[in-house]
């Protein structure tokens, strides 16, 4: 590695479209910005508002990989902190390791602050718990293959047998393989499945639920099509159900380290 007098890019989870849901140390970052460069197709631009006067803000929904890492290590020889803007939280389907790689190849200085991930988002938008005891301990991110292809052994039908919760990005175009899926790995017909599409983004986001059976009508009739997230689970809907299993975390005859039983 080449070794250069450089500032650190930053690679900063932007959230998953509203920008009040930006870390606190993410903000501050921008704040102290020389150059920002944010994924204008997913991130909303509202974000880059606090950055300082003079700072070089850029958006990369026209760039290549190449062009995107010139532009930052440019930046970095000129700025002690840049920051890439990624959506979501930058470990998940964000391209990070492909452009971290090459500014370590140019002794650029590397950090990542993680980021609240549309997923969460998509599953507080519609007041729904991934995990319930008794039900599901378990929550699974994936996609169906499209383009970019699945590695063997993670199509949707051998990790959907697990009957667990699936949060399926960068799908939603694709919502015959999620049935096809689903229906492979045993689920029935109406097994309850929510999309939320733009979670969080404030007079964007739209909520549509649905089952196995008529979730790609809804959201056909929706116009949904685009940057939305597809949960399936056996707990979607709890909110309703007469009986819950609860939590031994709060059961008054559960003892653990902070609290004696109590009956």
């Amino acid at each position: 590695m080449v070794e250069h007098d450089t500032g650190t890019v930053w690679f900063v989870g932007a959230g998953p479209g509203d920008p009040e849901l930006i870390t606190v140390k993410g903000r501050s970052l921008i704040e102290r910005a020389g150059a920002i460069l944010f994924a204008g197709s997913l991130v909303n631009e509202a974000i880059t508002r606090w950055a300082p006067p003079g700072c070089a803000v850029a958006d990369s929904k026209d760039m290549t990989l190449p062009e995107m890492t010139a532009w930052l290590i440019q930046q970095a020889r000129q700025h002690a902190v840049v920051v890439r803007l990624q959506t979501g939280d930058p470990a998940l389907y964000g391209s990070l390791i492909e452009l971290v790689q090459p500014l370590d190849a140019a002794g650029v200085p590397v950090q990542v602050v993680p980021g609240v991930s549309s997923a969460m988002a998509s599953a507080a938008a519609a007041v729904e718990s991934f995990t319930l005891p008794e039900v599901t301990q378990s929550v699974i991110f994936t996609r169906v293959e499209g383009r970019t292809p699945m590695p063997p052994g993670e199509d949707l039908a051998a990790l959907a047998a697990h009957r667990t919760t699936l949060c399926l990005f960068l799908s939603i175009t694709l919502l015959h393989k999620v049935e096809a899926g689903l229906r492979a790995a045993g689920w029935a017909e109406d097994a309850p499945i929510v999309v939320v599409h733009k979670a969080s983004w404030p007079g964007e986001e739209r909520i549509v639920r649905g089952t196995l059976a008529t979730i790609k009508q809804r959201c056909r009739e929706a116009g949904i099509v685009s940057q939305a997230m597809v949960i399936a689970s056996p707990t979607l809907g709890s909110r309703h159900w007469p009986e819950l299993a609860k939590s031994k975390l709060y059961d008054p005859s559960f003892t653990h380290r902070f609290r004696k039983a109590s009956a």
